[in-house]
């Protein structure tokens, strides 16, 4: 297996180095029909199939070499698009035919290198493919993938769609590498004639692109004469501009003279008029303040009183019902009595006619008697004597049953008249519960009239809240304009003193930074402070900021930049 690796390494050398010079002296894109380019594919398939694995299957034995170019996809992103291709093509049925595919699409996209070193970065995984000594698998495997970086050199334009690339056999040609000893001088002379050439060719490029240089370096020339011209016209015009800017610029001063007085006139009036709407803002607060604590405690006090209100009014409908099923149930009694008492008015009167008759029987016995007394003969006879008994006995009965009615009637009138008496006391109780019921109403009715002033109240608080609230934002909208009005005023103090206060400091006057109070010598420069005129070094001047004379951002000292940097963050705030 190792003379194998290095036959087929020196045949991928030869067949590389054959087909990049014969490209090269061709000097055009190579097609499928090129001859070394047929065994380069041929000799780079013998050296992939080295020491490959054979993989069982149910219909046979398998030997391709379509199985770890098909890793390539996973280990290079950009390979998706040949592998997808490969698979895809329609003519192509076994893995060998996919892979002579895939291989003519990675050398037509100049990344046979690339793709191959992806795999022999991985041999792991190509264990699972190539048996120990395979030629992927040792060191003669990364010296083709150095070989085949040359391949890049290379444009190809390869049809593999009409192609049988299926049934190929792939026999290496030698007679391809061997060389005739007769031609090796007329190649040679080839080669020296094609030098010349390329040096023909290589001077007369540099004349083209010489020629092109000197015709844009004198339009280039032309465009900077009109620019020239133009930028003097605009230089004339900018002097007339300075001048009229200068003129303006003391109308500004003086316009800015009397706008800082007006200005400060009306700060001045502003602030005594906020304090003035300030006090009475807080009087008025005060004011609302008091009077929503005493409706308050007004509110709470009525709806405690309603609350009680309610109570008693729920208890008096109660006992107003329980009076109602009373004086429902003594009607009920007292109609019942009625008729008892009628009824024991017909027995009193038929007991009266019976009185009747045992009292004129008892007159008759009576008469009887006294004739019994004037010694009649049939005074001792047995049926008088039964008879006179009788009518003593009924006599008697007679003067019990009277007694018995004569009081029975007595506790019939009595309980009439508990019953009666009772009645007109529960009537009395009705009329003040429903006297009571009438004054809780008219207190429910006062309480309901109370309760909608509270409302009333309530929306006078909410609304006088809201005129409270509306004030407050007007006093913080004033304050806003007036804390703007301030900054604005600070801000054209700056603008009239960067106009007529602070002229710059003459060089010769300053000898030493102003605030390091170092001298200043060829290593320590002077600069200017664009906001107050002061000369410093470079390390108390060494930040920038746009200032409002400034359109860009402009170098100030230390002092300056942290009073301006103060100023915007409360501006900001």
């Amino acid at each position: 297996m190792a003379i194998e690796r290095s036959n087929l390494l020196s045949m991928m050398k030869l067949s590389i180095k054959v087909l990049i010079q014969s490209s090269l002296s061709l000097g055009r894109t190579l097609d499928s029909d090129y001859p070394p380019l047929q065994q380069f594919f041929v000799v780079l398939e013998h050296c992939l199939k080295h020491g490959l694995k054979v993989k069982k299957s149910f219909i046979g034995q398998n030997k391709s070499i379509w199985g770890p170019l098909e890793l390539v996809e996973k280990l290079c992103p950009e390979s998706v698009d040949i592998a997808t291709s490969a698979r895809d093509l329609p003519g192509l049925k076994t893995g060998l035919g996919r892979a002579r595919a895939w291989l003519h699409l990675a050398l037509m996209q100049k990344r046979v290198a690339d793709y191959i070193k992806a795999l022999l970065d991985h041999k792991y995984i190509l264990s699972e493919f190539y048996e120990t000594g395979a030629l992927m698998m040792e060191e003669e495997g990364a010296v083709m993938g150095g070989l085949l970086v040359g391949l890049n050199a290379i444009d190809a334009n390869l049809c593999i769609k009409g192609e049988d690339l299926d049934s190929q056999v792939g026999v290496i040609d030698f007679s391809l590498y061997l060389k005739d000893p007769a031609n090796s001088e007329t190649s040679k002379d080839d080669a020296k004639m094609t030098v010349i050439l390329d040096q023909k060719h290589y001077i007369e490029e540099l004349n083209r692109h010489l020629s092109g240089t000197v015709t844009d370096l004198q339009a280039k020339m032309d465009s900077l004469e009109k620019t020239n011209s133009k930028l003097v016209e605009e230089l004339t015009a900018a002097t007339d501009r300075i001048n009229s800017l200068q003129e303006e610029h003391q109308q500004l001063r003086k316009e800015n003279d009397t706008i800082l007085q007006s200005s400060q006139k009306k700060e001045e009036v502003s602030l005594q008029d906020t304090q003035v709407e300030l006090e009475t803002y807080r009087q008025t607060r005060q004011g609302l303040d008091e009077m929503y604590n005493v409706v308050w405690k007004q509110y709470k006090e009525e709806k405690r009183i309603r609350q009680e209100l309610e109570h008693e009014l729920d208890l008096q409908v109660g006992l107003k019902q329980e009076m109602e099923v009373a004086m429902k149930l003594l009607e009920k009694d007292s109609h019942e009595k009625q008729d008892t008492l009628v009824a024991l008015r017909l027995q009193l009167d038929q007991v009266k006619t019976l009185n009747l008759q045992m009292f004129h029987k008892s007159q008759v016995h009576s008469g009887c008697c006294a004739l019994e007394q004037g010694s009649q003969p049939w005074g001792k006879d047995p049926i008088y004597l039964f008879i006179f008994t009788l009518f003593l006995q009924l006599h008697q009965t007679c003067h019990i049953l009277t007694y018995f009615h004569h009081f029975f009637l007595l506790g019939l009138e009595d309980g009439l008249r508990s019953e009666r008496d009772q009645r007109q006391n529960l009537q009395k109780a009705l009329q003040r519960e429903q006297d009571n019921s009438s004054e809780l109403r008219t207190q429910l009715q006062q309480l309901q009239g109370l309760h909608a002033e509270l409302q009333g109240m309530l929306q006078e608080k909410q609304q006088l809240q809201q005129t409270c609230e509306q004030q407050e934002q007007a006093l913080q909208e004033m304050g806003l304009h007036l804390s703007q009005s301030k900054l604005r005023m600070e801000d054209f103090k700056e603008v009239n003193k960067a106009l007529k206060g602070h002229a710059w400091l003459k060089d010769d006057e300053a000898t030493q930074c102003k605030h390091c109070h170092k001298e200043f010598s060829i290593s320590r420069r002077k600069h200017h402070c664009r906001n107050c005129g002061d000369i410093y070094c470079n390390n108390c001047s060494s930040n920038e900021l746009a200032l409002p004379s400034y359109p860009r951002p402009v170098r100030v000292c230390d002092a300056c930049h942290t009073f301006l940097l103060q100023r915007g963050s409360s501006t900001g705030s």
